[in-house]
């Protein structure tokens, strides 16, 4: 009755009323705006960052009171670059702006946890045998393996302690190095750029056991691989201010509104100046609203778009019409000079390992790690020299594992791209072909090769890594056999008009 009696008594707060009654003063008790008052206040300001799976590393003032995250609000106080460029200011997005709520979320896991079926099994065993033998037979006994795997992907975790979880991990990775040896260790641990020390620690405890380091991309599965294989460096190594420096931009794989926030500004502003953009995303993205111009390729096929993209670049840039910029970049700065031996298997040949100094050390007198050095072609002798710059040159021969264009004993040379105009034959090469179920799995393009004789006698076909490239993709070169194109209209593996059928993107871009 009395709960009853205050809600009535509500509507007897008011004291009197202003503005013909549109106000009124009442006589509530209003404590309850300290939660509100409460919530800003702080003891101290730090400066953190949000290292944890971002790049941004983003400058943050964080209040603390007693101890605690109460919020979180973007510095201010970058450096100009330069006067041309946009300031780098404000960085940050929402994600960092409530990152407090992930640090002290229920859902965080603070504890080891362990699937409960595993952890059963796991308990069984160790009551009567060692932890290497209860993990040995946990793990070779078809019914016990099976039962915990099978249970993979639907929870089920439990609390375990420290010296449990310490000794599970002890006794898999003993078992495993008695049973395959230590090469099969194989772990991951955070990036350096996320955390030195715990890097420092899980990548030195693995090298030390002899296990296997992954990196970052590795773990993940996501490299992006032509980067760091041709540049040497780890995925977007430009600084994102550079982005206003370009006239052109293709965003490709990334969402960049969206992930990475603090730089997007520098794509967004950047088109004020003209800059074309094109994205390339099978949907409509943050970053496609952006794009002068919208490839959506059909999902999974965008593989198919850029090979069509290398055909046309191949063709009108490096063969067509060559410039002395791109060739002279390519004989000194990739492999596409280096030679590739050819193999023969069920009567093809195939592409196989590059051609070394140890195949025909005879002629090349390379007693230094001959194994590890790669050879070219080159232009000026006629005759096939060890480059500088291989790894065989980094030990072992102080001051010449360098890119000079030069040999050993500082020979200039001039590394041959193609074997076109010298090839002693033009053979038959198979490669692997993805085109779909229902296509070919392998087709044959003809290349021009060179022949040479081993030092144990093996007569062996070799080809320069540019010339297996432009076979790969299908230009024709005047060397006839299949799957080769002389237009972009043709439906050649690898030509516009090809890509076309697969991902559904206009070969003119219309």
């Amino acid at each position: 009755m009395s709960h009853f009696l205050d809600r009535l008594n509500f509507f007897r707060q008011t004291k009197e009323t202003f503005s013909h009654n549109h106000g009124a003063v009442v006589a509530e008790d209003r404590g309850w705006e300290d939660g509100y008052r409460q919530r800003w206040q702080h003891d101290k300001v730090v400066r953190s960052t949000h290292g944890v799976n971002c790049t941004g590393s983003c400058s943050w003032r964080i209040f603390v009171k007693s101890g605690l995250i109460t919020w979180e609000m973007q510095q201010t106080d970058y450096p100009r670059t330069r006067p041309d460029l946009p300031n780098h200011e404000p960085r940050g997005c929402p994600r960092g702006a409530s990152y407090s709520w992930y640090v002290y979320s229920a859902q965080r896991v603070k504890y080891p946890m362990v699937r409960a079926e595993l952890m059963r099994l796991w308990r069984k065993e160790r009551t009567n045998n060692n932890a290497v033998e209860a993990w040995r037979n946990i793990t070779s006994d078809p019914k016990l393996s099976k039962q915990y795997k099978a249970v993979r992907g639907l929870g089920g975790f439990v609390r375990a302690s420290w010296d449990e979880v310490y000794e599970i991990i002890a006794a898999a990775n003993t078992h495993t190095i008695k049973e395959y040896g230590p090469d099969r260790i194989f772990g991951f641990s955070p990036i350096p750029a996320m955390s030195m020390v715990s890097y420092a620690a899980g990548t030195r405890y693995l090298s030390l056991l002899g296990g296997v380091p992954l990196s970052f991309y590795d773990w993940y599965c996501d490299l992006p691989p032509s980067s760091p294989q041709i540049w040497g460096e780890q995925t977007d190594v430009a600084e994102s201010a550079d982005w206003y420096n370009s006239t052109y931009l293709m965003v490709w794989g990334s969402n960049v509104p969206m992930t990475r926030t603090p730089d997007a500004h520098f794509y967004t502003e950047v088109r004020y100046k003209g800059t074309k953009t094109v994205a390339v995303s099978s949907d409509y993205g943050e970053m496609v609203k952006f794009g002068d111009i919208w490839l959506a390729p059909k999902q999974g096929t965008d593989a198919a778009l850029a090979m069509a993209m290398g055909h046309v670049i191949l063709k009108e840039f490096h063969l067509e019409n060559p410039s002395e910029y791109f060739t002279d970049y390519c004989r000194r700065l990739t492999d596409m000079p280096v030679l590739v031996t050819l193999k023969e298997e069920n009567g093809a040949l195939l592409p196989s390992y590059y051609l070394r100094a140890s195949h025909i050390n005879r002629q090349l007198q390379e007693e230094n790690n001959p194994e590890w050095k790669t050879l070219v072609l080159d232009e000026l002798s006629g005759e096939i020299r060890a480059p500088k710059g291989s790894i065989g040159f980094r030990w072992g021969e102080k001051g010449r594992w360098n890119l000079q264009q030069e040999t050993r004993d500082n020979t200039e040379i001039k590394a041959q791209l193609t074997l076109k105009e010298n090839a002693d034959e033009i053979v038959g090469v198979t490669f692997d072909y993805f085109g779909g179920k229902d296509a070919k799995s392998t087709l044959v393009k003809n290349v021009p090769v060179k022949k040479l004789t081993t030092d144990g006698g093996e007569t062996l076909y070799v080809a320069t890594v540019f010339d297996l490239l432009c076979a790969n993709y299908g230009i024709d070169r005047g060397f006839g056999g299949e799957g080769v194109a002389k237009t972009y209209d043709e439906d050649c593996p690898n030509t516009p008009a090809w890509q076309e059928k697969h991902t559904g993107e206009d070969r003119y871009c219309r």
